[in-house]
């Protein structure tokens, strides 16, 4: 399984389509994070851009977000890919919480860009 992470920093991106990059967390058989690697943002938002079809060629099937516009969300979810909204702070320990199953999708989509939401758990 693959985990993808909208990344500013080293925490979770307030708004997937202006990230810095994507961190890319591979998961093994025993649910834990085997590694992770960094992939650059597009320089475009992230509905408007191919990002989801990039991330679902590198077999990401979960993404974790801040917060994102319906938009993108409906183009992640067409690629196959779940969103869970709502997240924020350190990726590897919102990473490690999902594996422990303790997050759960918000539901909210943003409205203006200036929003963020705290994580769902």
């Amino acid at each position: 399984m693959k985990i993808a992470v909208p990344t500013r920093g080293t925490n979770v991106d307030e708004h997937f389509g202006q990230c810095e990059y994507y961190t890319i967390f591979s998961i093994n058989d025993k649910q834990t994070i085997e590694k992770s690697e960094i992939l650059p943002s597009p320089q475009e938002c992230g509905c408007k851009s191919n990002i989801a079809g990039v991330l679902r060629q590198m077999d990401v099937t979960i993404l974790l977000a801040g917060n994102m516009g319906e938009g993108a969300v409906n183009v992640l979810q067409h690629h196959g890919i779940q969103v869970y909204r709502g997240c924020s702070g350190n990726v590897n320990e919102v990473t490690a919480l999902f594996l422990k199953g303790v997050i759960a999708d918000s539901g909210e989509t943003c409205h203006s860009h200036e929003e963020g939401h705290q994580c769902n758990h």
